[in-house]
Order: C-alpha cells, then sequence, then structure tokens
C-alpha cells in the first residue's frame, strides 16, 4: 500500500508537470481559412494538407528554438466557402486567439483579407496561394504570395505548344475573374508568338458538367489546340468529351488544372495525349519529391499536387523567418526576416525556393509537362525571378535539380 500510495503520488506530480507545460514547447499558432466544403473543397484540402503535413514535420524536428526556448506549431483550420466575408470573420477569429499568420488560397479572400492583416494591434502575416500577378499588385507589407505568377506557367506552355507546331487555338477556360485574367494572358502570349485564337467560348466549370453545347461550337473551328481548363475534375469531363466528339488535337490547361489528377479519373488514359499542364509531383526532379509524394499519398490517401507542395513550402519558409527573426509573436519582425528563411533546396525538400521577390512572391520553380502516349514526359524546370545571366548561373550553382533549368523571364 505504501509503495500505491507513493506511485500515486508520482503520477500526480507527472500530470501538474504536463498540464502546467513545465519544461513543454510553448505552442506557436498557425491559421488557414479556404474552402475546406462546397465546391472547391478538394483544392481547399489540397492547400491545407501541405501546411498541415510541413507542421508535422517541423513539430517532429523539434519545432523552432528562439533564445534557448522550443517552440511547436498548432494549425487552426476554417473553411470558408470561398467567401471573402467568411475567410475575414475567420481570419479576425484567429489572429484574436493569436495566429501570427493566415493561410488563405483564394485570390478574392485574399484582396479582402489584405485589407485587416495591417491592423494596428491585430496584425498578422497573410500566406496567400494564388498565381495571379493581382495578388502583389495590392500593396501589403505583412503579406507573403505563395506560387509563381501564372504569366509564367502561361508562357511556359504555351511556348511548349508551338514547339508543337500547332498555330490555331481555341479558349475553353472557366468563367470568373481568376479564368478571365488567364484568358487575356492566353490571347496575348499566343498571339504574340503568331498564332490565332479561333474562339473563346467560356465555361463554368464549377457547375457544369456537360459541356457539348460549348465543345460544338470551339470544335466546328477546327482548332489545333484547345486551351482549356477550372478545377481538375471537370476539366477532365471536357477532355472526355472533346476526344468523345472526334478531336484528336492537343489540350493546353491553365496552371489549376492538372493531367495527373485528370487522369486518375479518367478511364482511358490516352484521352489526356498531347496534353500539357503542371508537372505531376512523383516526376519532380528532385530528391526530396519522391519521399515527400509517397508519405503524402499515404497519408491523406490522394493523389498529390503542387498546392500541397507549395504550401508545405511556404510553412516551411514561415518557420525559417520566425527563426532567424528571434521573436516567436512579433510579425512585423517575422515578415522582414522572410529573406533569410531561403534557399530552401531540393535535396530536403520536395521543391526548391531561392528567395522572395520584393513585392513578396516567394522564388519557386514552376514546371511544364506534357503528356505522351499516355505517359508523362520530363518535366521542364524554370527559374523565372533572376534579372540577369550572372543571377541565373547563382541559382544553377545552388540547385539540387537533375532536370537542366530554363531561364524564363516574363
Amino acid at each position: 500500500m505504501k509503495h500505491l500510495k507513493g506511485l500515486m503520488f508520482l503520477v500526480a506530480v507527472v500530470t501538474v508537470f504536463l498540464w502546467t507545460g513545465i519544461g513543454s514547447a510553448d505552442e506557436i499558432l498557425i491559421g488557414y481559412t479556404g474552402p475546406l466544403s462546397g465546391p472547391a473543397a478538394e483544392y481547399g484540402r489540397d492547400c491545407a494538407n501541405g501546411v498541415e503535413m510541413a507542421v508535422q514535420d517541423i513539430n517532429a524536428a523539434g519545432g523552432v528554438k528562439l533564445n534557448g526556448k522550443s517552440y511547436l506549431f498548432k494549425l487552426e483550420k476554417m473553411d470558408d466557402r470561398v467567401d471573402p466575408t467568411q475567410a475575414l470573420n475567420n481570419a479576425r477569429r484567429m489572429q484574436a486567439k493569436g495566429a501570427i499568420a493566415v493561410f488563405n488560397p483564394v485570390f478574392t479572400c485574399i484582396a479582402a483579407l489584405k485589407k485587416v492583416n495591417e491592423e494596428k494591434g491585430a496584425e498578422f502575416i497573410l500566406m496567400g496561394y494564388t498565381s495571379t500577378p493581382k495578388a502583389t499588385e495590392i500593396a501589403n507589407t505583412l503579406h507573403i504570395s505563395i506560387p509563381p505568377p501564372f504569366t509564367v506557367y502561361n508562357s511556359a506552355f504555351l511556348d511548349m505548344a508551338w514547339k508543337q507546331g500547332w498555330r490555331k487555338a481555341a479558349m475553353l477556360i472557366t468563367l470568373g475573374a481568376y479564368g478571365d485574367e488567364n484568358r487575356v494572358d492566353f490571347k496575348q502570349y499566343w498571339e504574340k508568338l503568331g498564332g490565332t485564337i479561333t474562339i473563346d467560348k467560356p465555361a463554368n466549370y464549377y457547375t457544369e458538367t456537360d459541356f457539348s453545347s460549348q465543345l460544338t461550337a470551339v470544335l466546328s473551328t477546327n482548332p489545333d489546340v484547345i486551351f482549356a481548363g477550372g478545377p481538375s475534375a471537370t476539366t477532365a469531363l471536357v477532355v472526355e468529351q472533346a476526344r468523345n466528339m472526334g478531336f484528336k488535337g492537343g489540350f493546353v490547361f491553365i496552371d489549376q488544372a492538372r493531367a495527373d489528377y485528370c487522369a486518375s479519373i479518367l478511364k482511358d488514359k490516352k484521352l489526356l495525349d498531347k496534353t500539357i499542364s503542371v508537372a505531376a509531383v512523383d516526376t519532380i526532379p528532385f530528391a526530396g519529391a519522391s519521399a515527400f509524394n509517397k508519405r503524402y499519398m499515404n497519408t491523406y490517401k490522394r493523389i498529390n499536387n503542387m498546392e500541397a507542395v507549395q504550401n508545405y513550402m511556404a510553412m516551411q519558409a514561415l518557420a525559417k523567418a520566425i527563426a532567424a527573426a528571434g521573436k516567436a509573436g512579433d510579425v512585423v519582425a517575422i515578415r522582414a526576416a522572410f529573406p533569410k528563411a531561403f534557399p530552401l533546396i531540393g535535396n530536403q525538400f520536395p521543391t526548391e525556393a531561392h528567395g522572395i521577390t520584393q513585392d513578396g512572391r516567394m522564388m519557386i520553380f514552376p514546371y511544364a509537362q506534357m503528356v505522351k502516349d499516355g505517359k508523362p514526359a520530363a518535366p521542364e524546370v524554370y527559374a523565372w525571378w533572376p534579372k540577369t545571366d550572372k543571377e541565373f548561373q547563382q541559382v544553377k550553382k545552388v540547385s539540387k535539380s537533375t532536370s537542366p533549368l530554363i531561364w524564363k523571364t516574363r
């Protein structure tokens, strides 16, 4: 009995020790608001998964140490269903709880959040996942834009399409602000190359599942290639219906749509032959990509994509910026320390990020890839941020890419 009482006393002491947090790491709260239900839920979950996986990896490695003290990260996720007002409410609630940063993956919501994240006494770093160039045109001292601008993707895709000998292009791109911007950019760059746009027939990829009327109009112009895309699931339907209607030409997707995701939906993979899009994660030419891809698919039981990869990289950069700032709660100091978080190199990470631009966009590699005979060809890797050949040579020197880098300015 005496020994039992002693054991019970020891358990009580340990319990108090754990509950009071003595000797344990403090927490840094990170917020995520995005579409976790509704039409854009798959996209939103992929972005959130990338942040979550990075948090788990950083915590497993001991978190960040500041002045001899350890800090672990806690991620809080909230659904906003692509509603800017709800995103604003979510972000304010998370900031009130102490969140130093909030991730969001939709431009309309990011634009709304940019109006409040610098408010005195309620500041937070806005980690925005959107490829629209307008994201960095809205001045904000506490904003990070994560992916490459879609203008870089579009020019890479269209250069690849031009090399195929395609000259006549029809556009069947999703409706909405993001789709509208892409249509303008596709048209301008394609015509600059010397190509023609035979028809512009937008469709709502979020609500429609039958694209036969739009495709009838598109195919009547006899295009060599169709510029298409929105969410990958409905983009796959466009491809399938176009092939069933006899189209044998090529496809170029906007950066939102993924050929590998479409392939996972379509029974006949050869329907995607001659399709150009963002590369599949398992083909990225870095040692860290394969292991990350395997872990992601095992953890989330779903196909991996660039949304997860690039949000993972952004969270890793945020953690390193906190360590460089030496302060867990000073968002101004953390944002100022972001340039010190780089480079993040591909022998340790699934892709590479080499810095941050003056207007706050991460210098992260985009990839273009073509499907041939039902299989993805080796991806092309682009460095879009160097201003001079000297800067480009420095990127090449640091990078661990097993594929040649291409310098693409736009």
